[in-house]
C-alpha cells in the first residue's frame, strides 16, 4: 500500500525510510558470540557471582565467548576520572561485547549498588559510538528469601534506558544459599533449568540480531539534517558491535 507523503506534513521525506525486509538478510558473522557478564556483590561467597559463573559455563557450552568483569576496585560513579583503569576495563569490555548478562542480588527490595555502579560507569555515548545500543541483555537475580522480581524489574528499566535488546525470559533464584553446593556449583533444580532457558534464549537473540543491530537501531529522528545526535555528527548510523579481534 502506497501513501502520499504529502498527507504527512510533519514528516521529513528526506529522512523517512520504509523498513525493508530485505535489509534483514545481512550476511551472518561466524565468530563466537561475545557475552559480557556483570554481577552485583563483593562478598567472598557471592551468589550473584556464582550464578553468573554458572551462566558463563552454559554460554560457553552453547558456543559463546564470555568475559566476567570483577567489580572489586571499581570506584563509585563520579568519584574518579574516566581514565581510571577499572573504568577503562569495563568500558572496553562493553565495546567488545555483543550481548550482556546482569546478575544482581536483591537488597532492600532493589538491585545492588555494586551492579548499579557498573551500569552507571557505562556511558550512553562514547565518541561516535553507543557502547550498549542494539546489543542483547539477559537478566538474573538472587534472593536470600522468597522469590522476588524487584531487581529484575529495575534492571529491565535500565536495559531499556541503555538501548539494549533485553530478552523476554529472565531468572530469579530464591533462597540462593540452598541452590549452590560447597564448591559453588548450582544444584539441579527448576531454577537451574530456567537458567539454561535464559542463556539459550540470549544466544539465539544475539545470533539473530548482532549483524543487524546497526539497521535495527537506525532512527528517523537521527537521520534528519541538523539533528543533535551522534549519528548525525559522525555521518553514519552508530555501530552496535566491534569487529572481532
Amino acid at each position: 500500500m502506497s501513501v502520499d507523503l504529502s498527507e504527512l506534513p510533519n514528516l521529513d521525506p528526506a529522512a523517512f525510510v520504509r523498513p525493508d525486509p530485505l535489509a534483514l538478510g545481512a550476511a551472518r558473522a561466524t565468530h563466537p558470540p561475545r557475552i559480557l557478564l556483570l554481577y552485583g556483590s563483593l562478598r567472598e561467597r557471592s551468589y550473584s557471582k556464582l550464578l553468573a559463573l554458572e551462566a558463563a559455563r552454559l554460554l560457553q557450552a552453547m558456543g559463546a565467548e564470555t568475559r566476567l568483569f570483577d567489580p572489586r576496585g571499581l570506584p563509585l560513579p563520579d568519584a574518579a576520572p574516566d581514565s581510571d583503569a577499572k573504568v577503562q576495563e569495563l568500558r572496553e569490555l562493553t565495546l567488545w561485547s555483543e550481548g550482556m548478562v546482569w546478575s544482581s542480588p536483591e537488597r532492600h527490595g532493589a538491585m545492588s549498588g555494586v551492579l548499579k555502579a557498573q551500569i552507571d560507569w557505562i556511558p550512553l555515548s562514547q565518541g561516535a559510538l553507543r557502547p550498549t545500543q542494539g546489543k542483547t541483555l539477559a537478566l538474573l537475580q538472587v534472593s536470600g528469601g522468597s522469590q522476588s522480581f524487584n531487581a529484575l524489574n529495575q534492571m529491565r528499566v535500565l536495559g531499556r534506558w541503555m538501548r539494549l535488546l533485553t530478552i523476554p525470559n529472565q531468572s530469579s533464584v530464591a533462597k540462593a544459599w540452598q541452590e549452590f553446593d560447597t564448591p559453588g556449583r548450582m544444584r539441579p533444580s527448576p531454577y537451574y533449568d530456567r537458567l539454561v532457558d535464559v542463556m539459550e534464549e540470549l544466544l539465539k537473540f544475539t545470533l539473530l540480531t548482532r549483524d543487524l543491530a546497526p539497521y535495527l537501531v537506525d532512527r528517523y529522528s537521527e537521520r534528519r539534517p541538523g539533528t543533535d545526535s551522534l549519528a548525525a555528527a559522525s555521518g553514519a548510523a552508530p555501530p552496535a558491535v566491534v569487529a572481532p579481534t
